[in-house]
């Protein structure tokens, strides 16, 4: 059973928005911090966004900054995407994936535990 599921891609034209969500599959483990990674044909896994359980404080990819925003539902253990004004470069497949332990930063791939399946987003120009 995958740990965690995404949903919400699709395509979309340049400027347009989609919001991508992800859940608990119904795993049980604690959060200490959710983030949005992604995944280009050819290129390595590129980290998104990320957002703490507790606090809520949120760090960004320069190439997201002002586009993108996460949010998290601490109650549901949801957390969601909201990407506006997207470019043809954000086509990629995007995972969500939780980090069980506390860390400095979470900004690399090695600092989460549990990943989903991932979900693509395609922009056309």
């Amino acid at each position: 059973q995958v740990p965690l599921v995404e949903s919400g891609g699709g395509l979309v034209q340049a400027g347009g928005s989609l919001r991508l969500s992800c859940a608990n599959s119904g795993r049980t483990f604690s959060t200490y911090a959710m983030g949005w990674f992604r995944q280009a044909p050819g290129k390595e896994r590129e980290f998104v966004a990320a957002i703490r359980w507790s606090g809520g404080s949120t760090n960004y990819a320069d190439s997201v900054k002002g586009r993108f925003t996460i949010y998290r539902d601490s109650a549901k253990k949801t957390m969601d995407l909201q990407m506006n004004s997207l470019k043809p470069e954000d086509t990629a497949v995007y995972y969500c994936a939780a980090a069980t332990y506390y860390r400095d930063n979470y900004y690399s791939t090695y600092e989460y535990d549990y990943w989903g399946q991932g979900t693509q987003v395609t922009v056309s120009s």
